[in-house]
């Protein structure tokens, strides 16, 4: 880039190409795929953030408004089931779904033999959820349930894997995965939904009640529930496609959907009632309720009892999408802050001139550069596993995928607290005006709340790669990759860094080992700060790795970030920093935040160190 980006002759941050304003984005997913992909991908890339940047960003706005509504009942009081959208919905579901954001890794786009890898849906999620991270639910859910059913669907479920993958709304359906129940919340285990089956028909009978269940009413929702003798516990549990319509009546594709008046027969539902819509802070756009199923049909999907190890695959997808949404909704707030900044005056000077807002929007730019960077690492390894996999090559599928069972529930557990802070304070940086609805922070606050929340908890998560460390041995992998990156710096100007970092590293080693050897409760009381420590040593390594390649190119940006997230992250300085004499954020702030280039030089005349 020849330019910084002239922020300030941008209005809002609507009706941008969203790919363009985003340089992060763009350097990462380049260093994530294959040369050969990203070349097929990157035009389209462009494209799709053209269209989510003016019409998807349009709707949005309007769709959170007016969100979904229920009509449970028709006026004779039989179960309708039906949930009301505006066209806006209905017209960025058809736009974001024929750009393929689905179809593009499950099938070959046109001109191409094979599928995109996985990390080109991640890559358009992350832009979709600079428009509507609400919408980004639905379509999350469909590319887990897709990769569900190409991992353990049979010809019975074929038909619908066919659907969720389709490149055609017409023959399109929307993916859910009713998981939660009132009694259990997190502890799966606990489900009571039965599922016995009905020789007659030969569909399963499920009954039982779903507590949080988003895009309720999708065509091919997955659900987990206990066969007659099965042991109690997850290990009972089975899973099965459960899906809007009766199963007998085929699949109910969009372009079926639409074509009814107003609604589906009540004589091809299946048998459930949609209780009622959660009354949600935010994420207006997908509607969330409680389903009872009341002998509802559904099809099984894999071995029975097993259906907790299947559910936890599209476990993987959903919380790596939830990390992608995260750092997406943080590029849009960061997007409005940068834009505002520039643009608003305060005693004769634009916001961005002043030193504490300097410093303000480096650090949340660095945040973004450690997010993003982070979560699309754990969407290349996942990538590479499902390859691997998808090529039977069962020793590359094992490698990466040992790295992405830690990577991925530390990306949704970090990310998902940092897109709150991020928004919060992007609201804060408009002012009053970033309190109100007629401004976009409003919403972004609103959605960026329940991205914590879903897909497990940060404590659910954090435990959950203890368990990654005894079971698959992931912290030797982890520790392995770290120590890759390090090794692969070598420019003099960031040698203390470096040195910074492998100090970090060993550090981790030892309070890794410290947590293997202790009792349950204090493991596990070490649990999240052991999960945000990995992530600090691991981003570090990421950025300084990054670092390197830049400065060989002759750009100096990038070891200014890392040096900032060290510093911040890995360093405890005298007196809180106050006496470093630490100018970054004034010195640097074009460069960092306004994406201005920086020659190399610029290091030798502000040094930068971990120290």
């Amino acid at each position: 880039m020849d330019e910084p980006i002239p922020f300030d002759s941008y209005e809002e941050g609507r009706y941008l190409n969203y790919w363009r304003v985003d340089p992060t984005i763009r350097r990462i997913l380049e260093r994530n795929y294959d040369p050969e992909d990203f070349a097929d991908a990157v035009d389209h890339l462009d494209t799709f953030g053209e269209l989510v940047g003016h019409v998807v960003a349009d709707h949005a706005e309007y769709i959170d408004e007016n969100g979904p509504t229920l009509e449970t009942y028709d006026r004779h009081g039989a179960v309708k089931n039906h949930v009301r959208y505006q066209a806006e919905q209905f017209e960025n579901e058809r736009l974001v779904y024929e750009a393929g954001i689905i179809a593009d890794v499950f099938e070959a786009p046109p001109g191409r033999a094979e599928p995109l890898p996985m990390t080109h849906y991640f890559g358009m999620l992350y832009l979709l959820s600079y428009a509507d991270p609400g919408f980004a639910c639905p379509v999350a859910m469909t590319a887990g349930a897709a990769y569900v059913l190409e991992r353990f669907g049979d010809e019975r479920v074929e038909p619908y894997y066919r659907s969720l993958v389709s490149r055609e709304y017409e023959q399109l359906i929307e993916g859910a995965m009713f998981l939660t129940e009132e009694q259990g919340g997190s502890d799966v285990g606990a489900t009571e939904t039965t599922a016995t089956f009905d020789e007659t028909s030969g569909y399963w009978a499920l009954d039982g009640e779903k507590w949080f269940c988003s895009n309720i009413d999708a065509e091919g929702t997955l659900a987990l529930g206990r066969i007659p003798g099965a042991p109690e516990g997850t290990d009972g549990l089975s899973m099965f496609i459960v899906p809007h319509q009766d199963p007998e009546h085929g699949v109910l594709t969009k372009g079926e959907r639409h074509s009814f008046d107003g609604y589906v027969p009540l004589e091809r539902l299946n048998d459930q009632r949609y209780r009622r819509l959660k009354d949600k802070l935010g994420t207006i756009s997908v509607p969330t309720g409680e389903v009872e199923l009341t002998g509802a049909r559904g099809l099984l999907v894999g071995e029975q009892e097993r259906g907790f190890k299947q559910m936890a695959v599209m476990l993987n997808v959903e919380r790596l999408s939830n990390a992608a949404a995260a750092t997406g909704i943080m590029g849009r707030a960061l997007l409005e802050s940068r834009i505002h900044a520039a643009n608003r005056e305060a005693f004769g000077h634009s916001l961005d001139e002043f030193p504490l807002m300097r410093e303000d929007l480096v650090d949340m730019t660095v945040d973004h550069e450690a997010a993003t960077i982070f979560t699309f690492d754990a969407a290349r390894a996942f990538s590479e596993h499902v390859t691997a996999h998808r090529s039977a090559d069962d020793t590359s599928a094992e490698e990466a995928y040992r790295l992405m069972r830690a990577l991925v529930p530390i990306a949704k557990l970090k990310t998902g607290r940092m897109a709150v802070d991020t928004t919060s304070y992007a609201m804060e940086i408009q002012g009053g005006n970033g309190y109100v609805r007629d401004f976009v922070t409003h919403r972004l606050l609103r959605d960026a709340q329940v991205l914590p929340i879903w897909e497990g908890t940060e404590n659910i998560l954090s435990l959950d790669v203890l368990r990654a460390f005894a079971t698959e041995a992931s912290h030797e992998v982890v520790l392995d990759t770290i120590d890759d990156h390090v090794v692969s710096v070598s420019h003099p100007a960031l040698t203390e860094l470096a040195e910074t970092v492998q100090r970090a590293r060993d550090e981790l080693e030892v309070a890794i080992e410290t947590v293997a050897t202790s009792e349950t409760d204090y493991a596990e009381l070490s649990a999240k700060r052991l999960a945000h420590f990995i992530f600090d040593v691991y981003t570090a390594a990421l950025l300084l790795a990054d670092a390197e390649t830049s400065l060989a190119a002759g750009d100096a940006r990038l070891a200014l970030v890392a040096s900032r997230f060290v510093t911040t992250q890995l360093v405890d300085e005298p007196a809180r920093g106050i006496t470093s004499d630490d100018r970054l954020p004034i010195e640097h702030f074009d460069t960092i935040v306004h994406f201005a280039p920086a020659d190399v030089d610029v290091l030798t005349e502000t040094p930068i160190t971990g120290d």
